[in-house]
């Protein structure tokens, strides 16, 4: 459907780190490294987290390892994905879980403002006004955290959901 194509789209340019237009190997190492910078990861932590960040990218992203891949082709693998697996939910719900275990660091299963911001920033979304913006439509609880299962489940909201109708934390965020 158009909403969701339109909805892709956004996922694909907050993919794009660098913001060159196209999602290529360089965008996997910037987002890993600044990443692992941002929580001050060194060693085997470190070491772990760039490795699982590149199963993440070459399994859910570039579907070919070491690929680059164009918006095109990116909103034409979800759309025919989307029309014929009928495993998609399932597909997109391994995706989010996978990046989002990576993302809670310390493992918590719940995610707070600093670790949102990192997130976001390891992904070239550096404006924190907005970033904060996205973690208020998350509801934080009176620790100022969300549960990871549910910022997992905005997400898969996001690229599963064909129904406008329905309020999109996501896609709320990035459009503010």
């Amino acid at each position: 459907t158009d909403y969701l194509v339109s909805k892709w789209k956004i996922w694909y340019k907050s993919l794009d780190v660098n913001h060159d237009g196209i999602i290529s190997i360089e965008n996997v190492e910037e987002s890993r490294n600044k990443f692992t910078d941002l929580h001050k990861l060194v060693g085997d932590k470190s070491t772990g987290v760039k490795v699982d960040m590149q199963k993440w990218w070459d399994t859910y992203i570039f579907l070919t390892p070491g690929a680059e891949i164009s918006e095109t082709q990116f909103v034409e693998n979800l759309g025919n994905s989307f029309k014929k697996d009928k495993a998609f939910l399932a597909t997109m719900t391994a995706c989010f879980n996978m990046i989002f275990d990576v993302i809670d660091t310390d493992k918590d299963r719940s995610i707070d403002l600093n670790e949102f911001i990192y997130a976001f920033a390891a992904f070239g979304h550096e404006n924190e006004s907005v970033v904060r913006t996205a973690f208020a439509l998350l509801k934080p609880d009176d620790d100022n955290t969300v549960p990871l299962r549910t910022v997992v489940d905005a997400w898969i909201s996001f690229v599963t959901c064909e129904d406008a109708s329905k309020t999109d934390v996501i896609k709320s965020a990035f459009e503010s």
